[in-house]
């Protein structure tokens, strides 16, 4: 299967797993460049096209986990989170600041480019020309080109990357019951954690943002027992 001449971003720290890895993806028609840092990486995403980024938890300094908050703050390149540790917890909070998927040390180079694959498919489909790229629901304009929210008096409203997905996929399906299951599969391909709460978490953050008062949400609703409902309407 052909990578298209997509770029791999590869930051880890420990070279005798980012260099062989940089080499496989190569074998396997990819283009990388690997980082040891996260200061490193950030150069990397400001002066290269990264289509990809493979990024490890558990570095000095900087985390992976702390790149994914920072880079939370705009629409930013797919990441794959690779991590050694063996509590969900930590691997939801990746999710919830943004990461695509994740991938367990000792991991399977394989899998690796089976999820890099799936992820770049996820993030990279072609635009339906016949339809409108913005979405309208009461005071609010989502640009799915652009990954933007604004508003009548055209204020951006930053989204982060997880944000962006679950207010499309919610857009997607007005006034249709999508249980927590339904949307973290819509959003992140992937089927839920036991006990699971990141979709509430970031419906939370997304009602902070777009809901006149939260305390009474108006576009994204409570299903209690079922999960959420979206209500395009505009607010009287």
């Amino acid at each position: 299967m052909a990578a298209d001449n997509k770029t791999i971003l590869i930051v880890d720290d420990e070279a005798d797993i980012r260099e062989p890895l940089c080499e496989h993806l190569e074998r396997n028609g990819f283009n990388t460049i690997g980082a040891d840092s996260a200061s490193q990486a950030y150069e990397l995403l400001a002066t290269q096209k990264i289509d990809l980024m493979v990024l490890d938890v558990m570095m000095p300094g900087e985390s992976g986990l702390d790149v994914c908050r920072t880079l939370s703050k705009d629409k930013h390149t797919p990441i794959i989170l690779l991590t050694a540790l063996t509590d969900d917890t930590d691997r939801i909070v990746g999710l919830e600041l943004g990461a695509d998927d994740y991938l367990g040390k000792p991991f399977n180079p394989r899998e690796l480019i089976a999820r890099i694959r799936a992820v770049l498919r996820r993030t990279d489909l072609p635009i339906d020309k016949t339809r409108s790229s913005i979405s309208r629901f009461g005071q609010w304009r989502l640009n799915h080109d652009l990954g933007e929210l604004l508003g009548d008096d055209e204020t951006i409203v930053m989204l982060s990357t997880g944000e962006f997905k679950l207010l499309k996929a919610l857009i997607a399906s007005p006034n249709k019951i999508l249980s927590r299951d339904d949307l973290i599969s819509l959003t992140q391909g992937r089927e839920s954690f036991p006990y699971e709460r990141s979709i509430d978490n970031m419906i939370s953050r997304l009602r902070r943002k777009i809901e006149p008062d939260v305390s009474k949400p108006i576009y994204i609703q409570t299903v209690w027992g079922g999960g959420y409902k979206f209500n395009p309407q505009t607010p009287n």
